[in-house]
């Protein structure tokens, strides 16, 4: 896991190891300067003064403490720059490897758990990697070096840090181990602090419509609730970590300050003098901060496993999909073939969504698709554009099963526009392109024109420049349907996949819509899921679903008189006033 994580850190390698240079040389002047104030302290005290040699070490002091400080700039800017473009790095990849995730790996993943990962959890990691390359640096050779400089200056006296060090280890260690379980717990909430927010944005309209709004309040704040809880839990842990710290540094100020000042009266200062003692005092307090920061390390970094886990996990999650090692890039036409297909969505299923599918539909048809919900209407014709691998059986476009296909290949060659479309921000022109970004004004007018778009994108002030709002929002839903006909459109595809897609426009709309499609687009292979009977009554072929099974095939008339749940549907349909949407 640290060697994958850690690959992430590429081009800012080099200002990490700047970082080590420059903190390596902080350290070694600010252990250096207690020891030479020492010696001004006892120049002072000696009987001749020579304030030439003093102010000789004042200048060397000053110029030492302005190294030190440079030293430490540098090494934050550096430090700086090498933990965000880690960071940056890190978003990069694990994005880039959720583009290639295939629908059964985005269902082990939930929506608000990849946008923890990618925020939370990166913003953690990121700290930890900041303070390894510089406070984890900084910390173990300061507490060295002043234990070295210590014993050389304080002698037996430095031996009260052989007492001290071990109590303040071990209290911090501890302190730290306690908090572990409630920061391990806090990150995994987080998960669904964030499902609530997503799924509370998104559904606004359902939630003021069932004016729910005190519910999902409750709801927000009791996942809230959870997550204080268990962070003041750890905080209050991790508080105790300043009285150890403090009984530590006065310990070592009074015994130093007890026992100094008694040896170098009763020995007239051959043992340890008042510089000494100096020396003694900061080095004290150094390693004890050192210590302390060593703990905040060690909480940190404990922190950070979890996300480190679970951004892990992201970057090394492998797509079910892959190209096979040698692929077909081109497709001869949108005919398709269902071979002996079963599918389950997961190998843990224990019920299959689709069985025994034999079907067989030549290039250029179009094929209706109708049953009720839970029939697994959706699940067959994802197995087309190959965005799940059928469980068994196989899948052929153009006379070749879809495994054998580059996988870009496939899916530009075939279009699907879903019940619940989606507009990106941007101009419709934007929106529009994402089927084709080269496409001309001209070509994005026509696949308007056909999806029957192009009369209400003219009626907006601006037109095709309109500015679409994320979701979508400011366009109504049969408006919304009709630009993501006009997006699969554009892609010219081979195979048109329409899976409830026109469930919000009007009857009359729709079949304008389907007439168009019959002149302009005979070529190109049509599927058509729909609850209206009227939406696939024309089509050379209806497939009738049933329990995730063909129940019946056949055309209009001849489901009619076949078929019971065809026969039914229209009969409901018809006696009820035809569309009722």
């Amino acid at each position: 896991m640290i060697k994958k994580l850690f690959s992430c850190v590429r081009e800012n390698k080099k200002y990490a190891i700047f970082t080590l240079i420059f903190i390596a040389a902080e350290v070694v002047i600010e252990c250096m300067l207690p020891f030479i104030t020492s010696k001004v302290i006892n120049k002072l005290q000696a009987d001749v003064i020579d304030m030439g040699r003093i102010i000789g070490i004042g200048a060397i002091l000053i110029l030492m403490a302005v190294a030190s400080l440079a030293c430490g700039a540098i090494a934050a800017v550096t430090c700086a720059k090498a933990s965000a473009g880690f960071a940056r790095n890190l978003r990069h990849d694990a994005f880039n490897n959720i583009q290639t995730y295939s629908f059964e790996n985005i269902d082990k993943f939930s929506s608000s758990s990849l946008v923890t990962r990618m925020t939370t959890d990166v913003a953690n990691v990121q700290m930890s990697f900041m303070m390894l390359i510089r406070i984890a640096v900084r910390a173990p050779l300061m507490l060295i070096f002043s234990i070295i400089m210590a014993f050389i200056m304080g002698g037996a006296l430095a031996g009260s840090f052989v007492v001290i060090i071990p109590i303040l280890a071990g209290g911090l260690f501890m302190v730290s181990r306690k908090a572990m379980p409630a920061f391990r717990r806090v990150f995994k909430k987080y998960d669904k602090l964030n499902e609530s927010i997503e799924e509370n944005v998104r559904s606004m309209r359902v939630v003021k419509g069932f004016s729910r709004e005190e519910y999902e309040k409750e709801k927000f704040g009791k996942a809230a609730d959870d997550i204080q809880n268990d962070f003041t839990k750890a905080e209050r842990i991790v508080a105790l970590n300043t009285p150890i710290m403090q009984f530590c540094v006065y310990f070592n100020m009074i015994f130093v300050m007890l026992v100094g000042s008694r040896l170098s009266i009763t020995s007239g200062g051959t043992v340890i003098n008042v510089g000494e003692m100096s020396g003694m005092l900061t080095y004290g307090m150094q390693i004890l901060m050192q210590l302390m920061m060593l703990s905040m390390i060690y909480v940190m970094l404990t922190m950070s496993v979890e996300s480190m886990k679970r951004i892990y996990e992201v970057l090394n999650e492998q797509s079910a999909l892959v190209n096979s090692e040698s692929p077909v890039y081109e497709i001869k036409d949108g005919s398709i073939d269902f071979n002996g297909v079963s599918f389950k969505y997961s190998s843990k299923a224990k019920k299959y969504a689709l069985s025994d599918i034999d079907l067989h539909i030549n290039s250029g048809m179009t094929v209706g698709i109708i049953g009720g919900t839970g029939s697994s209407k959706s699940s067959l014709v994802q197995l087309i554009p190959r965005l799940y691998d059928v469980t068994e059986g196989s899948v052929l476009v153009g006379g070749i099963d879809v495994r054998e296909y580059d996988i870009d290949t496939l899916r530009g060659s075939v279009a699907m526009v879903l019940q619940k479309n989606l507009l990106f921000s941007g101009t419709i022109k934007e929106n529009l392109r994402w089927g084709n970004e080269n496409a001309t004004d001209e070509e994005i007018v026509a696949a308007c024109k056909l999806a029957q778009a192009h009369d209400f994108v003219e009626s907006f002030p601006e037109g095709y420049d309109t500015k679409i709002e994320q979701g979508g929002t400011n366009v109504s839903g049969g408006q919304k349907q009709r630009l993501c006909i006009a997006r699969a459109l554009l892609k010219k595809p081979k195979i048109l996949i329409l899976d409830d897609s026109t469930s919000a426009v009007d009857t009359r709309t729709d079949a304008l819509i389907r007439e168009g499609f019959k002149q302009y687009i005979p070529e190109t292979t049509k599927i058509i899921i729909a609850q209206r009977i009227a939406s696939v009554q024309d089509a050379d072929m209806i497939i009738v679903m049933d329990n995730g099974k063909i129940s019946d095939i056949g055309t209009h008339k001849e489901l009619l008189e076949s078929s019971e749940i065809y026969r039914e549907v229209y009969e409901q349909q018809v006696n009820g006033g035809g569309d009722d949407e």
